[in-house]
């Protein structure tokens, strides 16, 4: 069950920690208290967006920590995945003002899908009109494979994987198909390109060598004179480098005759001498091989010309152009073989339709298969929320193939006797909206045996004798998971195991939240509010009568079911 929710400085929210208990769990206060706030605070801990402008104004961040705590030994026996630590699961999360946003699950850093991914075996959250959604037909086939369960889950994935791979296929089909005129368009320019690329016989590295070539060339009586004067310098001019040498060489020779400690001197001297003598050598071949060929200069330059012009158009370097022309190559050949691709495409297409139908008529057989029995159990919820009349069916007709097979399904109502069977936005009114939500989310949640359900004014449109219908239902199921509810029903705050109110409250010119737990008189005075009896000895004794209906031997058994989950 949810613990505790530790919220500070999100929305009107300065700072307040609600403790939660087992059983149905009731928030309750004036229109515009901030009982939502508390909700969006816990949409947000499961991983649900939230934005900039949801933290408290002068703040930096704000913070939300959410502690729930688990029976041991019934999580061992339903060898549940969830990331528990001796029964204890903290979901932190961090809003920044500049938009960042930080989770930790128990301590540890995690990523918002971690984190939505907890929450789903978790928290079941219904918010302000969802009961809206039940118009929307789409969402129908949904809520009937999730009551199906593991078996429709396991199919459903690889149907909608072969789906998706069949799409893909028709696809590029239909690409390959669509402009007949478009691919003979984009054949000739690819060809175009490729015989171009192909004419220039690139190699690579070899822009580098044209660029060298062309220094040397356009520079070839420099460095004839710098290579002529350098020689003269080491050995030809009176006084060269090589003369001077052999000098010194001599001198040290003969000290060595009287030290020869000299000798290694003289003979790093003389290497240096033949080293001077085999640059000379160099020096001369060299010059002998400058070449002073401006025709030779200008096939350079084509050449560099022809280079750049190809990388402006295909890469900025010419192994960026040789790829540049072997994916043209490739693409050139593919389309030159349309009528071979097309036949492949059009055989894989047809392998996979026939895996997609044979997954899709598996997908029909558990949906037609699970369609009654789930109408059933909804009809028995509905007759607890004071709909015993009505008759409730799972509409299921062909369709095209999609993502979720080739079934359209609908859920249909008859709300009065005698009347036919019909879609919900055609028969049910809002209050109507609300319980058929209700009792469907009875049917699911027993099946997925969801922790913590939570329900923002799911009495939307309910009033008078149903309050105490839709109260009791609620009580119900908080006998199987822990419930929290923002109501403006008396009756269901009367239902209530744990009753809080939410308020706003004023302080140095700044308004804030505030939570109170309520018990006693504090609660008696809170229905009769709601009862519309403010400070009337009738509406609080009206009060008591309610709280004690709700108060019998079999009420208080329910509720330890629903103690630890």
């Amino acid at each position: 069950m949810l613990a505790e929710i530790h919220i500070r400085n999100f929305a009107l929210i300065n700072e307040l920690s609600v403790e939660f208990g087992p059983g149905l769990n009731v928030l309750t206060g004036e229109t515009g208290a901030g009982k939502s706030i508390i909700i969006d605070a816990i949409a947000a801990i499961l991983g649900e967006r939230a934005d900039a402008e949801q933290v408290r104004t002068g703040t930096e961040r704000a913070t939300i920590d959410a502690c729930f705590r688990f029976d041991t030994e019934a999580l061992n026996s339903e060898n549940t995945s969830l990331p528990i630590e001796d029964g204890v699961l903290v979901i932190s999360r961090e809003i920044s003002r500049g938009g960042r946003s930080q989770a930790r699950v128990n301590g540890r850093p995690a990523t918002l899908s971690m984190v939505r991914e907890v929450a789903r075996g978790l928290v079941d959250l219904h918010g302000q009109h969802e009961h809206q959604s039940l118009l929307q037909v789409d969402r129908h086939i949904r809520i009937l494979d999730h009551w199906i369960g593991p078996e429709a889950a396991e199919v459903l994935g690889k149907l909608r994987a072969k789906h998706q791979e069949w799409s893909e296929l028709r696809r590029e089909r239909d690409r390959l198909v669509t402009d007949e005129r478009a691919r003979a368009r984009q054949i000739d320019l690819l060809r175009f390109q490729v015989e171009e690329i192909e004419a220039a016989r690139l190699r690579e590295g070899e822009e580098e060598e044209l660029l060298a070539d062309r220094t040397r060339l356009a520079n070839a009586e420099k460095l004839a004179e710098a290579t002529s004067a350098a020689a003269m310098l080491l050995s030809e001019e009176e006084r060269s480098a090589s003369e001077c040498i052999s000098m010194a060489l001599k001198y040290i020779r003969d000290a060595a005759r009287l030290d020869e400690s000299l000798l290694p001197v003289a003979d790093a001297v003389e290497n240096a001498l033949y080293q001077i003598e085999d640059a000379v050598r160099e020096l001369d071949s060299y010059r002998e091989n400058i070449e002073f060929n401006p025709a030779r200069l200008n096939i350079v330059e084509e050449r560099l010309d022809l280079i750049r012009n190809l990388k402006r158009k295909y890469g900025d370097t010419i192994e960026q152009i040789l790829e540049y022309a072997r994916k043209a190559a490739s693409e050139l050949a593919e389309l030159e073989s349309y009528e071979t691709r097309a036949q492949e495409l059009d055989d894989a297409i047809a392998s996979a339709e026939a895996e997609l139908r044979e997954m899709c008529s598996k997908m029909s057989e558990l949906r037609r298969k699970g369609a009654e029995p789930f109408a059933q159990l909804v009809m028995r919820e509905l007759s607890d929320l004071g709909m015993g009349k009505a008759r409730f069916a799972v509409d299921i007709k062909p369709a095209d193939l999609g993502p979720d097979g080739s079934d359209s399904v609908e859920f249909l109502l008859s709300a009065n006797p005698g009347e036919p069977l019909k879609p919900l936005a055609k028969v049910a009114s809002g209050g109507e909206l609300s319980r058929v939500m209700l009792a469907l989310k009875a049917v699911v949640s027993r099946a997925d045996q969801v922790p913590v359900m939570i329900f923002d004014e799911i009495d939307t449109g309910v009033g008078g004798s149903m309050g105490a219908v839709l109260a009791r239902k609620l009580r119900s199921l908080a006998g199987v998971s822990q419930v929290l509810c923002v109501t403006h029903l008396p009756q269901i705050a009367a239902a209530a195991h744990n009753h809080f109110l939410v308020r706003k409250v004023e302080s140095g010119g700044r308004t804030h939240v505030e939570v109170q737990r309520l018990s006693g008189s504090e609660r008696l005075e809170e229905i009769a509010r709601m009862l519309g009896g403010v400070g009337s000895a009738a509406a609080l004794e009206h009060a008591r009568e309610m709280i004690e209906s709700f108060s019998a031997p079999q009420e208080r058994r329910g509720i330890g079911a629903g103690a630890e989950v």
